[in-house]
């Protein structure tokens, strides 16, 4: 006669009884071992989301009338800016390349010292128009 193996529920860790091929000791076990394991990318993409639009938020307080201003680096991390975080990057004729997050960017300088900008070509292409503080 086989000897037999314990087996365990993939979810909570409970001693399983019954068929040899089950996985879930219950129907809440098997339904959150599912939800979990479908929602990690789901999660991922909420988190990068998050982290542009804080670092758009970021950039945005500091030119809310839209004029490019020089910012310091520390300034930026002190908000919780996040440098490895952005969504394209624009290099202009004369060898720049503006890092932006959405319509807000920067322009990396010496020093750890940054010029932020907005570009408004691109509200303007989508008929959305920035809104100006007041």
């Amino acid at each position: 006669m086989p000897a037999t193996v314990d087996r365990f529920c993939h979810q909570c860790g409970e001693k399983l009884l019954g068929r040899s091929n089950k996985k879930f000791c219950d129907d809440a076990c098997r339904s959150l071992h599912h939800y979990t394991a479908n929602n990690s990318p789901i999660n991922y993409v909420r988190n990068v989301t998050n982290t542009l639009r804080r670092n758009r938020r970021i950039l945005e307080e500091f030119i809310p009338d839209g004029k490019p201003l020089r910012v310091h680096r520390e300034r930026l991390l002190q908000k919780g800016f996040d440098f490895n975080y952005h969504t394209h990057v624009s290099r202009t004729t004369t060898g720049n390349n503006y890092v932006f997050c959405f319509e807000y960017g920067y322009l990396p300088l010496e020093n750890d010292w940054y010029t932020v900008v907005l570009r408004t070509e691109y509200l303007e292409r989508s008929g959305d128009l920035p809104r100006r503080k007041e």
